[in-house]
């Protein structure tokens, strides 16, 4: 009786008729595995380019009013380059992409030395996926930074 039993066991009668029955499930099962975790992967990147686009852009905003404390108030262009490109001078790629002048704002109120404000916004950005799972674009909220005018662009008087 225990050489009947292993005799069947070795032939594989109870493991051919199982095989028949799933065969190419191995395949499906790896290919719904493979779509999830593919999925959670891209999803997983194109937040951490989101989130490194968040603190570009709050970046952008303080570099931009912290060039415009020092600069007088006509002085704006400049600031929105320095805000978009981190240089004013010309042929330089910016900060971040898709970034343009347009997208930055430069208020001052009663920007004078060591009183008033400059504010240096970004507005109307709009984030594009790489892998268009959740949608095409994302637009961003505004970024702002407020700063008190120190010298304004003026330079103080010589000593005696």
């Amino acid at each position: 009786r225990g050489r009947e039993t292993v005799r069947l066991k070795s032939k594989g009668v109870g493991l051919k008729s199982d095989a028949r029955g799933e065969r190419g499930a191995a395949l499906v099962e790896f290919s719904i595995a493979a779509l999830v975790f593919l999925t959670s992967i891209f999803a997983v990147i194109e937040f951490g380019r989101l989130l490194w686009v968040h603190n570009a852009l709050t970046d952008a905003a303080r570099r931009g009013a912290r060039y415009a404390v020092n600069r007088p108030e006509a002085d704006a262009d400049n600031v929105r380059r320095m805000a978009v490109y981190g240089t004013t001078e010309d042929g330089a790629s910016p900060m971040v992409f898709g970034l343009t002048e347009a997208n930055v704002k430069v208020e001052h109120e009663n920007f004078n030395v060591g009183e008033g404000t400059v504010k240096v916004s970004i507005e109307n950005y709009d984030f594009n996926f790489v892998v268009p799972l959740v949608g095409t674009k994302i637009r961003m909220p505004a970024y702002a930074s407020t700063l008190t005018g120190e010298s304004a662009g003026k330079t103080p008087a010589t000593l005696p």
